[in-house]
């Protein structure tokens, strides 16, 4: 295991520009696929190693201290996802916990005694919750339920008692339960919910008596919230709408009154502050873009919220009295807001963030609202990568093959690279398909990229960050339009004058290792080698062992099996596996509860019964995707191999080594 690198001193991130206010009718021009162009190096391109990208680090939850002197943040720096401390002030961190499993979403208490976190079992996502105790890093596992998952934890004011989202392994519905630390007794807040509906988010009142939650259709497309009495349960709706749109609330104002809230009610995610007496909602936000609520200040003076614009994610600060918003000076990316509960220190001068870009991995970093100064608390990139060395993608434009939709792809082109039709280029399907490709650090990507492959990764129709409406484009047509979306893609890379038409792959994971399945057998002739990491391939199948919550999303968003049953025949790429020209490599969790590892085991059992090319492997110790960093440098190993011996890329000094 190499040793991590950390600063032991804290530096400052100045800003590079000032980001634009968003604006409110916004639309790119098309891309001309001519106009993208490697960079010139001048010299050598350095390669790259799939061991020293995975050992850059992970890092994800935090929360701040209730003294706003210590940070804990959940990282792999150890090679799982453990907990660890860093002094908000910066400098070196401490792990507090040690487990071979995963942890995610700490969550301090308010008297500082205890940190809540979760625990899962070999990527099973039945998760526990646990605390430790930041001082002598005993853990307390409060529920210790291997057939049931409890998260979305939030502590009671007085840190008496946690509240979270309950639910069996067996159930597709999410209940709200209240936990009393000290008893370990836990009761219902929520309870016979309609299976097509569940409840996350919990949010306790300033005085303790009252729960805030949203309650969400299966179908990620409706949602309310409601407000409960803690002592007896009773709940109101504080959202009537008719028709389908999401509502959701991020933060109680600190005098009670108030909800800060997300809805698409105008056909794009905006930010509102909801009165709870009247139910009224005044809108902070009116954009065509993604915006994400955030929390209070402990002085309700201010309130955050966060701006995805096409894929590039800004954080604002709005002053209430004023009116007045203003961006934090950050670098373009992704920046986030952190911190459980709120991400505004407990004296209001600071803000807890991440940042995350095509050269940098993601950090957590603090802002100081006096000076509009940062300073980084976690370094996840080793210091022998040359962020020089990184490709940083071209955000680029094309139209749908059926004119209804103009897609947003990023565009990774290898340095030094010539314009002589000789690349392979990759097709890279993220998955969902309700998520999103942004403008962040992916180290197989850039690899990939190192190494002479050509990357579109696209925002087909169905993902997030381009209104109600576009997310909604795929409904009861999954494996349809959006496969056109993606073959649109293969089309226009291969118009940069870049690429060698024969030299094709489809890689994608979960909905994105479907959508790989869906076009090596409804486009078989367009592709050299197929990647489906983790994917489904029979909806039959799928809905039959996965997870009851997503058999509810899944059913919501095909329709019924047995009327529908042409559709979902058509849909399901195991019926054409006898039309796959294409190598293939599958990639699947032995635990996967998403996409269990009989649906890529059914794909390979086909495959070799008709004689073709493919190579299964089972990480029999991982779940949805691969935790573990040793089950991480295998796979994108075997992936790079696989590439190397199927598509290889022409010698440009980014070859495959």
């Amino acid at each position: 295991m190499l040793p991590v690198i950390f600063a032991l001193m804290a530096s400052s991130l100045l800003a590079q520009s000032t980001p634009a206010p968003v604006p409110p009718n916004y639309s790119q021009v098309i891309t001309d696929p001519q106009q993208i162009a490697s960079k010139i190096l001048g010299r050598d391109v350095q390669p790259l190693s799939i061991e020293k990208l995975y050992m850059t680090r992970i890092v994800g939850g935090t929360t701040w201290s209730p003294d706003g002197k210590t940070v804990a943040f959940i990282s792999n720096i150890s090679g799982r996802n453990n907990l660890w401390l860093v002094p908000a002030d910066g400098g070196w961190p401490s792990q507090l916990t040690v487990s071979d499993q995963r942890q995610i979403d700490p969550a301090w208490s308010p008297d500082g005694r205890w940190i809540a976190f979760n625990s899962d079992h070999d990527g099973d996502e039945q998760w526990d919750l646990l605390i430790v105790s930041p001082k002598t890093g005993a853990v307390v596992n409060l529920t210790n339920t291997p057939d049931s998952a409890e998260e979305g934890q939030a502590w009671s004011p007085d840190s008496r008692y946690i509240a979270y989202m309950y639910k069996p392994r067996t159930s597709s519905t999410f209940e709200i339960d209240i936990m009393d630390v000290l008893t370990k007794r836990a009761r219902a807040l929520t309870s016979n919910t309609p299976k097509e509906l569940g409840n996350t988010g919990p949010l306790w009142s300033p005085d303790g008596k009252q729960i805030a939650y949203t309650q969400q259709h299966a179908t990620g497309k409706n949602s309310n919230i409601f407000l409960a009495d803690v002592a007896t349960g009773k709940a109101s709706l504080l959202t009537p709408h008719t028709d389908e749109h999401n509502y959701q609330a991020t933060a109680f104002s600190p005098d009670g009154k108030y909800l800060l809230i997300t809805s698409n009610a105008n056909g794009y995610d905006n930010a509102g502050l909801l009165e709870i007496a009247s139910k009224k909602i005044d809108w902070l936000t009116n954009e065509k873009w993604e915006i994400g609520s955030g929390t209070f200040s402990p002085d309700s003076k201010r309130l955050t919220w966060t701006a995805n614009v096409d894929g590039n994610t800004e954080i604002f600060l709005y002053d209430i009295a004023s009116k007045q918003t203003t961006s934090l000076p950050l670098p373009k990316g992704v920046n986030e807001l952190g911190g459980s509960g709120s991400s505004f220190s407990p004296d209001g001068q600071r803000l807890l963030y991440y940042h995350n870009g095509p050269a940098s991995p993601n950090d957590v970093w603090v802002y100081n609202c006096a000076d509009r100064l940062s300073k980084q608390l976690t370094y996840s990139m080793l210091a022998g990568i040359n962020t020089g060395d990184l490709v940083e993608p071209f955000l680029v434009h094309y139209p749908s093959s059926d004119g209804k939709y103009q897609i947003s792809a990023f565009v990774y082109v290898p340095d030094n690279a010539p314009r002589d039709h000789t690349h392979p280029a990759i097709v890279y399907v993220h998955g969902g398909p309700q998520s999103q490709t942004v403008n962040s650090f992916n180290r197989l990507v850039q690899y990939l990229a190192n190494q002479g492959y050509l990357v579109i990764a696209p925002n087909y129709r169905g993902s997030t960050g381009y209104g109600k409406e576009f997310m909604d484009a795929n409904r009861f047509d999954m494996g349809g339009g959006d496969l056109q979306d993606v073959l649109a893609a293969a089309d226009w890379i291969q118009k940069t004058g870049y690429v060698d038409p024969k030299k094709l792959v489809i890689m994608g994971g979960s909905y994105g290792g479907y959508m790989s399945m869906m076009a090596v057998t409804k486009s078989p002739d367009t592709w050299a080698a197929g990647v489906p990491i983790v994917p489904f391939v029979n909806w039959f199948t799928e809905v039959e062992h996965e997870d009851p919550l997503l058999r509810e999303y899944d059913l919501a968003t095909m329709g019924d099996p047995v009327k529908n049953k042409a559709l979902w025949e058509d849909r399901s790429p195991i019926n054409f596996v006898d039309r796959i020209k294409a190598p293939l490599l599958l990639l699947a969790g032995g635990n996967d509860p998403r996409c269990p590892k009989s649906e890529a085991q059914q794909v390979a059992d086909a495959v070799r019964k008709r004689g073709g090319v493919v190579d299964l492997k089972i990480y029999d110790n991982e779940g949805h995707g691969f935790a573990r960093v040793e089950n991480q440098i295998d796979a994108y190993t075997r992936v790079a191999d696989f590439l190397k011996k199927y598509v290889p890329a022409p010698p440009c000094g980014c070859s495959l080594e």
